[in-house]
């Protein structure tokens, strides 16, 4: 059981109180933050402890099979039902539709970082949408964000009805309050915030920029691990869930939500963070990403990507995911007489591509934390020329040590469609295909 202590019925500051957690990866949770609070045997009582409203929260059809049926039982002030009408928010950063983007080009693309902004903007107001696939309302593929904000969001409260959102810090802390419990994000975490769950975000260091993934369709869950057997990769143990702690407030607030790319407004007279007790599997998470357990080869060749897959989307068709989330953490690499980087590749599937920290090991110059790249179905790309030069002469004898390093990657089954901002902002590096010209020919007929 965790205690909170009951904040003022005033509009006053949030409370801030040092976040608890319970580990385990959609686990069939159960907390508290007043005893009692939670009903025994039973999910809707005739009349629910201290006076709270029983609400569920369905993450996936009712009728979805038990090892893939996510709910949770809220237990709160009032119900969520309770605010005014909402009216639409003048947007035209966010993108929902990708059949409504400029034709993908197949050239490879990369960005450098997202500047900060010059005004007040908070966590919401500082999202850009910089490609996608599918669409909300057909609840099929992801759109992929960047944010930038300098504001914490104060009596301001935000949901998504369109998909969840994988959140990726790249610079600044986030405090994350929902309706479930609260979290603290830095840098080398990732946060998962379901569909539909309300929450606010505070910045303890005044900025904060970053990546988000969202997907439109199945929930994310950790990969089977086939012949890898019954350890590695991103533990289960590893993935923390907020208790409960919620808010008594009262006051003048603003609850924004997305649909359907666009963003809407309600007054709201009370803080929607007023879930005391919950239980279920529906929940938001954070995952500390240098706690994954890197698998690689220890003779030869390098294996693939897919080594490093941290969550996925499963998509109808077995073995294709909608979304792999797939991260290039420190490790060792020890396979001999082998090209170590990655090697040059067309793929099938599309790549979305971020750095958290350091430098790429497949690219020496030009890749920045906070910068992205995006490889579309069948283009082609790989290492750099001076990376390949590098490594096609290194000596592979002993193993090397990949430090000082985080780069993660989005990769889809279906192409990867930029929007009309990324085709055209500044920060678009126009001459990245030269990174590839300087590759030498090397081919001899005369000689193996």
């Amino acid at each position: 059981m965790d205690t909170s202590t009951r904040t003022p019925n005033t509009a006053s500051s949030r409370l801030e109180i040092e976040p608890g957690y319970q580990s385990g990866f959609a686990n069939e949770f159960a907390t508290e933050a007043l005893p009692g609070a939670l009903p025994e045997g039973r999910n809707s009582p005739q009349r629910a402890a201290y006076g709270l409203y029983a609400e569920q929260l369905s993450g996936t059809a009712f009728t979805a099979p038990r090892g893939h049926n996510r709910r949770s039982w809220l237990y709160r002030i009032r119900p969520a039902a309770v605010h005014q009408l909402f009216t639409l928010l003048s947007s035209d950063r966010l993108v929902a539709n990708f059949a409504e983007v400029p034709p993908t080009p197949p050239n490879q693309l990369r960005w450098d970082a997202l500047p900060m902004p010059t005004e007040p903007t908070d966590f919401v107001d500082g999202w850009i949408t910089m490609a996608g696939n599918g669409a909300a309302e057909a609840m099929n593929g992801c759109a992929i964000h960047l944010y930038a904000a300098n504001r914490s969001m104060k009596d301001r409260f935000f949901y998504n009805a369109d998909g969840e959102l994988l959140i990726v810090p790249q610079e600044g802390r986030l405090h994350i309050a929902t309706e479930m419990g609260r979290l603290d994000v830095e840098p080398f975490e990732i946060v998962v915030i379901p569909r539909g769950v309300r929450f606010a975000v505070s910045l303890p260091d005044g900025t904060a920029r970053g990546y988000i993934c969202e997907n439109f369709g199945a929930l994310l869950r950790l990969p089977d691990l086939g012949p890898i057997g019954s350890n590695g990769l991103a533990n289960p143990r590893d993935f923390l869930t907020p208790h409960a702690a919620y808010e008594d407030r009262e006051g003048d607030f603003e609850l924004v939500a997305k649909m359907n790319g666009n963003l809407w407004r309600a007054d709201i007279g009370h803080s929607p963070l007023d879930v005391v007790a919950w239980h279920g599997n529906y929940a938001p998470y954070k995952y500390d990403l240098r706690r994954f357990n890197t698998i690689g080869s220890i003779s030869f060749d390098h294996p693939d990507p897919s080594i490093f897959l941290v969550l996925q989307s499963q998509s109808d068709t077995p073995g294709v995911d909608t979304i792999d989330f797939v991260i290039f953490p420190p490790r060792w690499l020890a396979a001999e007489d082998t090209f170590r980087p990655p090697w040059f590749h067309r793929n099938v599937a599309s790549e979305f591509m971020g750095l958290v920290h350091g430098v790429y090991d497949a690219k020496a110059e030009g890749f920045v934390p906070g910068g992205a790249s995006l490889h579309n179905c069948m283009s082609g790309h790989g290492p750099d020329a001076d990376t390949f030069e590098k490594a096609s002469h290194g000596d592979t004898s002993t193993p090397k040590k990949v430090g000082d390093t985080m780069a993660f990657m989005f990769e889809t089954r279906t192409l990867i469609k930029p929007t009309r901002f990324a085709l055209e902002t500044a920060q678009l590096q126009a001459h990245y295909y030269e990174c590839w010209q300087g590759l030498k020919k090397h081919f001899n007929p005369e000689q193996r």
